[in-house]
This record gives structure tokens, C-alpha cells and sequence, in this order.
């Protein structure tokens, strides 16, 4: 089961679960996907030790794909 998770002041918040097998749940989880984006935030995904990509679309082979606010600043 893969996870989106938004990166928030409790840490962390399971925003969908899906399974590439459950056509059901990755539509849910691609249209919560969505939603998160045009709210502002940016999906990441590991990509070894250390080491993140931003990602436009849901990776449904992904375990993790975390949604963060961009970082501020001048």
C-alpha cells in the first residue's frame, strides 16, 4: 500500500492510501493529488539515501510521496 502524506504542524497527515491493483483507490488518491497541488503544495519523492524528486504526477509505484509547502524566501 502506497501512502501521500502532507507535511504539517503535527508532522505528518495521511492524505490517501492506494494500491496500483485497486483502480478505486488510485483514482482517489490521483484526484487528492490534485487537489493538493493547486492548493500550493509540492510532491516529492525518495529517490535513494538523501535524496528527493519533485514529482507533477502521482507516482503510483512510489511507497511515499510527500506533499510540502515551498520554502520561503528573498
Amino acid at each position: 500500500m502506497s501512502r501521500l502524506i502532507r507535511m504539517d504542524r503535527t508532522g505528518h497527515t495521511t492524505v490517501a492510501e492506494w494500491s496500483a491493483e485497486d483502480p478505486l483507490s488510485v483514482q482517489a488518491a490521483q484526484s487528492a493529488f490534485a487537489e493538493q497541488l493547486e492548493a500550493g503544495y509540492l510532491a516529492v519523492v525518495s529517490t535513494g539515501s538523501g535524496q528527493a524528486e519533485q514529482v507533477r504526477e502521482l507516482p503510483l509505484g512510489a511507497p511515499t510521496v510527500i506533499l510540502r509547502r515551498p520554502i520561503a524566501g528573498g
